[in-house]
């Protein structure tokens, strides 16, 4: 068994991620708990609702009740980037070139490094944003389907259809494939086909018990875990196609214990997977070998994170029972 540092917080915990080597709790409670050494406690929003870490920057987005958007450092430093009074912040993105993306009811902003904010305006409520990997565009997850928006230009959005409530949305790492998680227990995908004249083409990802609420790439983009069974289900993305027409691979099937969390390795084919039950889990793709993590605890496992080196995994749970395995011991 790996060492585990572990820490007891109260109330739920929204996610958990690194900046260098400390990782930060973000807690709904609107407060930040990092580990550096000992415990220490930011005080950000009066009630945090989502936390994502900024990829091109050391640094943390929040967004919360309170109607702030904040960047948080790796100093622990609490920064405005926006701020939208008496309105709830529950989706972000952070993108290329210092761009932020927030949303509330049926509107999209990017603000972007100079400080300019630009709005895109949906007919139904944005359930989630991303940036795509290359350029400035952003994709705004809604009520049947998927709007592209390039931030610097005027042109028309490109509508993705599909029937149903999507709730969440992702890029591959290559810009090849678009993924949404549904209200319905299922993923939809399309193949982004840059021909003009051409239409993007569509993948069905169901047979899922349960909603998919965690999902992560793998560090070249081969592979994309989920939650939502009673294992991770992981979709295949090296060919051309994608993931149609083939099956998925199931890792770390427990009877009856829904996977909650997934989280590949920063440069290995790895995939941590967390439990409903607090259980950890993690498997190599090459040979579906298990290693236990960390044994059952209390509450379903919310989010997961691996140090840049991948050499340790902090943990969250909706309990507020966390911790940091140092997984080269």
């Amino acid at each position: 068994m790996p060492t585990v540092a572990p820490l007891d917080l109260d109330g739920h915990i929204l996610g958990v991620e690194f900046l260098g080597d400390t990782p930060f709790f973000a807690n709904a409670n609107g407060t930040f708990h990092r580990l550096d050494g000992a415990e220490k406690v930011s005080e950000a929003h009066q009630g945090m609702l989502t936390c994502i870490r900024d990829p091109y920057s050391e640094s943390l987005i929040s967004g919360g009740e309170d109607g702030k958007v904040l960047r948080i450092g790796a100093d622990a430093s609490v920064t405005e980037i926006a701020s939208a009074p008496r309105k709830w912040i529950s989706q972000l993105a952070a993108g290329p070139q210092g761009a932020i993306a927030y949303s509330y009811g049926r509107s999209a902003f990017v603000r972007l490094a100079n400080g300019e904010t630009k709005e895109f305006t949906e007919e139904r409520t944005v359930e989630g944003l991303a940036f795509a990997p290359k350029g400035l565009r952003i994709a705004a997850a809604r009520y049947n389907g998927v709007s592209l928006h390039w931030v610097s230009t005027t042109a028309k959005p490109v509508d993705l259809e599909w029937k149903g409530a999507h709730t969440g949305v992702t890029f591959s790492p290559d810009g090849n494939f678009l993924v949404t998680s549904m209200q319905e227990n299922a993923l939809h995908g399309w193949k982004l086909d840059i021909k003009p004249g051409t239409e993007a083409r569509h993948m069905r990802m169901t047979g899922y018990p349960a909603k998919v609420k965690s999902l992560s790439w793998s560090a070249k983009g081969k592979w994309l875990a989920s939650s939502g069974a009673p294992a991770a289900i992981v979709w295949p993305f090296q060919g051309k196609d994608g993931p149609m027409g083939k099956s998925p691979l199931e890792l770390g099937t427990r009877a009856n214990i829904m996977a909650t969390a997934v989280k590949f390795h920063p440069a290995e084919d790895i995939l941590a997977i967390g439990f409903i039950d607090g259980m950890i889990l993690a498997v190599r793709l090459a040979d579906n070998k298990e290693a236990l993590i960390r044994r059952p605890g209390k509450g379903a496992i919310t989010a997961m994170s691996w140090s840049k080196n991948g050499k340790l995994l902090a943990f969250a749970s909706e309990a507020g029972d966390c911790g940091l395995v140092d997984i080269s011991a």
